[in-house]
C-alpha cells in the first residue's frame, strides 16, 4: 500500500515522527515497510516555467525559441518539442543544474541562438516514460515555484507490507489510525480546498443520515432509504442479488464540468504513484486512497434509462471494460447495469460506455458494498486485479459509505461545479447490524503473560475505534463494538486479545520465561520420522531443498483451481522433477558438486465416489497425499581435502544410501533389488528398487537419464533417488543394551562361481537361511572376472563370521554350517564353490 508522508500529515496535524519513525512505528503494529522512497531525487533547482511566447528558429525547422517566465526572470530557451505552445507551464531546468540523469545543464549557443537552460520531459525528470515531448504542467501554477513541492512530489513514499486481514490499512486514514495511537493526535479529514461546506446545505429532505466521526465537518448526508429499490430525481437504482451486494448508493450530480485536477488534487493522486486523469475520476480516486472505499462516476446520459440495476450477469453478455478489453460474462459474475445492458463489473472496473468524459455534465456517483467472494471469483475469472478489487476482496467498512460519497461529493462540487440532487438514493436491502465481540482481561493474563485492567484495556483499543457497550467492575467481561473497518478480522475474544497485544507493544513484553505447563501430546509419527530422515542426509553432506508442491500440467494430475501462475498450475506428482530443476540452476553457475534433499507431499487424483450420479453442487473428491523423500547429488562424494582426490559419488554409493534410508523410514520387508521400476528416469541397468512387504516397490534410486537434464558438457552424471513414506510409521525403536560378546568369533571366506546375471543378493539371501544362527554378519569382498573362470561365470567372494555369545566356535561347528551352504547354494541355485 502507497502512503504519502505529506497526506499523513494533513490527516494528523499532531504528527511530528519522521517517516523512518513512522517506519519503525508500523512494523511493531505487523505492518512494516516492504520500502521508504522520497518522491523528487534531482528535482533540485527545476522549477515551473511559463511560456510567454512562441518563435520559430531562424536556422533550424524543427526547433522554436521560447520565452520562458522563470518567476524571477524572462529567459530564452531554444526547445524542439512539438507540444510546446505560448501560455502555458513546463518544467523549466535553468543552466548550472544536475538531471537526474546526470547531465549538468550550461548556457549553450544552437545554430547562433543563444539557450539558456532547458523545458523538460517525463523521461528527463525521471518522472515517466514520455520522451516525445516536454511535460505540461497545470496552468495554475505559479511560474518559478520549485517542480517538487508544485507537483506534490516533496514528499516521501512509504510501502507498507498489508497482510490479507488487514484491509482497514489499504487507506491513509487506517495507516493514520495506527500511527495515532502512538500519541500523535487524532485522525482528522483535512478540508478541501475550494469547498463550499455541507453539499447539500440549500437543499432540504426530511431523511438524513450523519456522516460519521472523521469528517471534514459536522453535515449530514441527505438519502432516499428503500429495501431492494430506491428511486428520485428521474433515476432508479434497484438491487436484485442482495447476497452479493446488500447496500447500493448512488448520488447524482447535474451540471459538472469535467477537466484537468487542480494542483493540490493532482498532487496528492501523484504522490500514491498514480495518474491524474480529471476532476471528476481524481476525485472518486482520492476518497478510495484516503477513506478506503472505492467509488465510480457514471456519466448519467449514457445510462439506458437513467437505472442501475446491480444483477447478476446473462450468459453471453460482454462489455467493453476501461482498459480497453471486450470481456465475455458468466452467469455468476455480479454486473452492474443499466435498464438493458452491463455498464460495469461490480467491484472490479467500470465500463468504456459509461465513462466520464470531457462531454460529460451529469453524473452518478456508485458507492457500494460488495460480498468479498464474489469479487474475487470473478476477478480470479477474468483474470484480472485493480484497486477496488483488491479492497473489496479484503472487505470495506460499511459504516462509512456516507462519509466517502459526502466527501466524494464534495470534492466534486469544489473542482468541477454542480449541483447535487436533493437526496442520495440508497438500496440498501440487507442493513448493516453491528458486530460486538466480548473478552475477559483475565484471559490477558492467561495468553499474553502480562496484567492489565479493565481501563487499560480500554485505552488501549477505543483509538483503534473499539468502544466498550458493557462492562461493569463486577464480572470479568468486556463487550466492544467492533468498528465496521475491522469487521471482517475481529470476531472472536483472541482478536480481541491480539489487538491488546500489538497496541501494548510486542517490545514491552518481559523477556523473562514465566511458568507454563509443558504439552503432553507426542509429535505425529511421521514428523519424527522426517526428523530422523533430515538428520541422516544432512549427516551425510546434503542440503535441504524446499520446493512448491505445482507443477507443469506434464508433472501433474490434480488441476489447481485458483494457482499462483499458469505455468505450475497442478500438484506435483513426484517430487524430483523440481529437484532436478534445482539442480540444473547449480550447474548453470559453475557449481559441480551438487547434494540436494526434499521432504516433501505428492499427490494423485482422489478415488472415484461410488455415486456416479452426483450433481454438479457436490464437492469435488479430495486428491490423494503422500509424503516422499527425495535426492538428488552429482560430483564428489565428500569434500576436497589434501590428501588426494576424493571419489565420485557412483552406483554402489547410491544403493548403499538407499537400503539406509529405507532402514530409516522403518519400511517393512526392507530389500533393495537390482533395476529400477517401470516408469522411472534412470539409465537402463543403472538403479535399483526399494521393496517391502510382498515384494511392492516403495523407492527407486539410479542415474538420471541425460535427457531428463539440462547439464554442461563437464558435468557428471545425475544420481536420484526418492521413496514413499508410510502414512503411519511405526515406532521409533527404542535402544536395547546389548553386551558385547565375549568369546571370539570365525571368519570364513567362501569364493563362489555365480552364472552371469544371477544377483549376488539371491544368493545373500540362501546363506543367510541355511547357516544358522550362529553366522553374524555377511559381506561380499571380492569380484573376480578373467583366467580360470569358465565362460559365463563371475567369482564373488562372501566372508562369514560366525560367533556365539555362549561359548567359543570348534572348526567343527563352523565347517559344519559353510559345508550345508555350500551343498543348498548348489541344489537350489546351481552355483558350485571355487577351486
Amino acid at each position: 500500500m502507497n502512503i504519502s508522508f505529506q497526506w499523513l500529515k494533513a490527516l494528523l496535524p499532531g504528527l511530528t515522527e519522521s517517516p523512518e519513525e513512522i517506519g519503525e512505528t508500523l512494523a511493531l503494529r505487523g505492518a512494516p515497510l516492504e520500502d521508504l522512497a522520497y518522491l523528487a531525487p534531482g528535482l533540485d533547482g527545476v522549477v515551473v516555467g511559463k511560456v510567454e511566447s512562441v518563435d520559430r528558429h531562424p536556422d533550424a525547422d524543427r526547433l522554436t525559441v521560447c520565452l520562458v517566465d522563470t518567476g524571477s526572470d524572462s529567459v530564452q530557451v531554444v526547445c524542439g518539442a512539438p507540444n510546446v505552445q505560448a501560455g502555458e507551464c513546463y518544467p523549466y531546468a535553468p543552466a548550472g543544474v544536475t538531471l537526474p540523469n546526470g547531465m549538468t545543464l550550461k548556457a549553450v549557443t544552437i545554430r547562433g541562438v543563444e539557450s539558456n537552460g532547458m523545458l523538460c520531459s517525463e523521461a528527463e525528470l525521471d518522472l515517466g516514460p514520455d520522451a516525445d515531448g516536454i511535460m505540461a504542467l497545470p496552468g495554475d501554477l505559479e511560474p518559478g515555484t520549485a517542480l517538487a513541492p508544485a507537483l506534490g512530489l516533496d514528499d516521501w513514499l512509504l510501502d507498507v507490507e498489508v497482510t490479507p486481514n488487514r484491509g482497514d490499512l489499504l487507506s491513509h486514514s487506517g495507516v493514520a489510525r495506527e500511527v495515532a495511537h502512538s500519541g500523535s493526535g487524532e485522525v482528522t479529514l483535512p478540508p478541501v480546498p475550494g469547498s463550499r461546506g455541507n453539499p447539500w446545505a440549500e437543499t432540504e429532505d426530511d431523511t438524513s443520515l450523519t456522516s460519521g466521526p472523521g469528517g471534514s465537518s459536522e453535515a449530514t448526508v441527505p438519502v432516499h432509504t428503500a429495501e431492494s429499490e430506491a428511486s428520485g430525481g428521474g433515476v432508479t437504482v434497484r438491487i436484485e442479488d442482495p447476497e452479493r451486494c446488500s447496500r447500493y448508493l448512488g448520488a447524482v450530480i447535474r451540471g459538472v464540468k469535467v477537466g484537468p485536477s487542480p494542483a493540490w488534487l493532482a498532487s496528492r493522486i501523484r504522490a500514491v504513484g498514480s495518474r491524474p486523469i480529471n476532476n471528476v475520476v481524481d476525485a472518486t480516486n482520492y476518497v478510495l486512497m484516503e477513506l478506503g472505499q472505492p467509488l465510480h462516476a457514471f456519466d448519467l446520459a449514457k445510462l439506458g434509462g437513467s437505472a442501475i440495476v446491480v444483477r447478476t450477469a446473462r450468459d453471453g453478455e460482454r462489455i467493453r471494460t476501461l482498459d480497453g478489453e471486450d470481456r465475455k460474462l458468466e452467469s455468476e459474475m455480479l454486473a452492474i447495469c443499466d435498464a438493458s445492458e452491463p455498464v460495469a463489473i461490480a467491484g472490479v472496473m467500470g465500463g468504456a460506455d459509461s465513462e466520464v468524459s470531457s462531454e460529460t455534465t451529469d453524473i452518478l456517483l456508485e458507492c457500494a458494498l460488495f460480498d468479498p467472494k464474489s469479487v474475487r471469483a470473478t476477478r480470479n475469472a477474468l483474470g484480472m486485479s485493480t484497486d477496488a478489487s483488491y479492497r473489496f476482496e479484503r472487505g470495506v467498512d460499511p459504516e462509512g459509505m456516507e462519509l466517502a460519497v459526502r466527501r466524494a461529493v464534495e470534492i466534486i462540487l469544489a473542482t468541477a461545479g454542480g449541483v447535487p440532487d436533493p437526496a442520495v438514493l440508497d438500496a440498501c436491502p440487507r442493513p448493516w447490524a453491528g458486530l460486538s465481540v466480548s473478552m475477559r482481561p483475565s484471559r490477558v493474563k492467561t495468553l499474553l503473560g502480562i496484567t492489565l485492567s479493565k481501563a487499560e484495556i480500554q485505552d488501549l483499543l477505543s483509538p483503534l475505534g473499539y468502544q466498550v457497550i458493557n462492562g461493569s467492575e463486577a464480572d470479568d467481561s468486556l463487550t466492544f463494538a467492533v468498528p465496521g473497518f475491522r469487521s471482517y478480522d475481529t470476531l472472536r475474544e483472541v482478536d480481541l486479545l491480539e489487538e491488546v497485544a500489538r497496541t501494548y507493544g510486542y517490545d514491552r513484553f518481559p523477556a523473562d520465561l514465566g511458568p507454563f505447563r509443558p504439552g503432553t501430546v507426542p509429535d505425529h509419527p511421521l514428523f519424527r520420522l522426517e526428523d530422523d530422515l533430515r538428520d541422516l542426509l544432512v549427516g551425510e553432506g546434503f542440503l535441504e531443498a524446499q520446493n512448491m508442491a505445482f507443477s507443469p500440467e506434464a508433472e501433474g494430475v490434480v488441476e489447481v483451481s485458483n494457482p499462483v501462475s499458469k505455468e505450475e498450475a497442478w500438484l506435483r506428482t513426484r517430487i524430483l522433477p523440481g529437484l532436478v530443476r534445482r539442480v540444473e540452476y547449480n550447474l548453470a553457475r559453475g557449481v559441480r558438486d551438487i547434494r540436494l534433499f526434499e521432504l516433501g507431499t505428492v499427490f494423485q487424483a482422489g478415488a472415484a465416489t461410488e455415486d456416479a450420479n452426483k450433481g454438479p453442487g457436490e464437492p469435488p473428491v479430495a486428491p490423494e497425499e503422500e509424503a516422499r523423500v527425495a535426492l538428488a547429488v552429482t560430483g564428489a562424494r565428500s569434500p576436497i581435502h589434501w590428501r588426494g582426490e576424493p571419489l565420485d559419488v557412483d552406483l554402489w554409493y547410491l544403493k548403499g544410501l538407499l537400503g539406509r534410508l529405507g532402514a530409516c523410514a522403518r519400511v517393512k520387508g526392507l530389500g533393495v533389488e537390482p533395476g529400477a521400476p517401470a516408469g522411472a528416469p534412470v539409465v537402463e541397468g543403472e538403479g535399483f528398487t526399494l521393496v517391502g512387504e510382498g515384494g511392492q516397490a516403495v523407492g527407486f534410486a539410479g542415474s538420471l537419464e541425460p535427457g531428463n537434464v539440462d547439464a554442461p558438457a563437464w558435468a557428471g552424471p545425475v544420481w536420484i533417488l526418492e521413496i514413499s513414506l508410510p502414512a503411519e510409521p511405526s515406532p521409533r525403536p527404542v535402544p536395547l543394551y546389548k553386551p558385547p560378546p565375549a568369546f571370539p568369533g570365525v571368519d570364513r571366506d567362501l569364493a563362489l562361481l555365480l552364472p552371469r546375471g544371477m544377483a549376488a543378493q539371491r544368493v545373500e539371501s540362501v546363506i543367510r537361511e541355511t547357516a544358522g544362527p550362529l553366522l553374524v554378519d555377511l559381506a561380499v569382498f571380492d569380484l573376480y572376472e578373467g583366467e580360470g573362470i569358465p565362460d559365463g561365470h563371475r567369482s564373488v567372494a562372501f566372508r562369514l563370521r560366525y560367533q556365539s555369545g555362549e561359548r567359543t566356535l570348534t572348526d567343527q561347528d563352523v565347517e559344519q554350517s559353510v559345508t550345508a551352504v555350500v551343498d543348498r547354494l548348489r541344489e537350489e541355485l546351481g552355483v558350485e564353490k571355487r577351486g
